[in-house]
């Protein structure tokens, strides 16, 4: 890995006793990298990640692991409320939706996958609670995105996939909100924010050629699959 001090003033102390089990994906979403890292390391914007991600593959290190970056805003995940509390958060180079998104590299994908091995080893993130910005944040956060390649890093332990299953009947529709919060993701009347922005969210993720906020049968089928075989975020 080809890791680059980059330090930013963003952060602050982890409350005490605060695990660290989530890992955050995001992308940067502005033009160009040095913008984002000037922004990631401006005590003005007062937004940090522990870890950035350019294009050719370069890490760029802004905050000490041990130490609350401040990534992922308002958001919710598994019941928590102060995701940045217990986040690993890393920035993927990338314009995104606003300024052009385009597919990930090959050597972003590939130093992400080493140092998440790293951030694994010094901290039990089991692959249920590696999760993206979207996930945590549904009305506000699109990224890391359709084009972001979680089914393959779930082969490396990074992340999950759903598996295959039978497309679902009336009574497995029925229980998307209760299948979603299983799940980890947060939803009315727990959190201040649709259902429709958390389908779409979760589709966004696992069924990206599909992302209309609408729970049809193959959507809910591939979210059964996650709970069904026990792949959920909950700690």
């Amino acid at each position: 890995m080809r890791i680059v001090e980059c330090r930013s003033p963003n952060h602050d102390a982890r409350p005490e006793g605060a695990p660290i089990d989530i890992l955050v994906l995001h992308y940067t979403g502005m033009r160009t990298a040095e913008e984002a890292l000037a922004r990631l390391c401006d005590p003005v914007a007062r937004v940090s990640a522990h870890y950035t991600i350019d294009r050719d593959g370069r890490i760029f290190h802004h905050v000490p692991e041990e130490r609350r970056a401040w990534h992922a805003g308002v958001s919710w995940w598994a019941g928590e409320r102060d995701v940045n509390a217990r986040s690993i958060g890393v920035e993927i180079v990338n314009p995104g939706h606003e300024f052009g998104y385009v597919p990930f590299t090959a050597a972003q994908i590939g130093a992400l996958i080493d140092l998440s091995r790293g951030i694994f080893d010094r901290h039990a993130i089991p692959p249920h609670r590696v999760v993206g910005h979207s996930d945590v944040a549904p009305p506000r956060k699109t990224d890391p995105g359709e084009l972001f390649p979680w089914k393959e890093l779930a082969e490396y332990g990074i992340g999950v996939w759903p598996g295959q299953a039978p497309l679902a009947g009336e009574a497995a529709s029925a229980r998307v909100p209760e299948m979603l919060a299983q799940f980890g993701y947060g939803v009315p009347p727990t959190v201040d924010w649709s259902l429709q922005s958390v389908i779409t969210a979760f589709q966004r993720r696992f069924r990206p050629d599909k992302i209309d906020g609408i729970a049809d049968p193959e959507t809910v089928a591939r979210l059964a699959s996650l709970v069904t075989h026990g792949m959920l975020a909950a700690p």
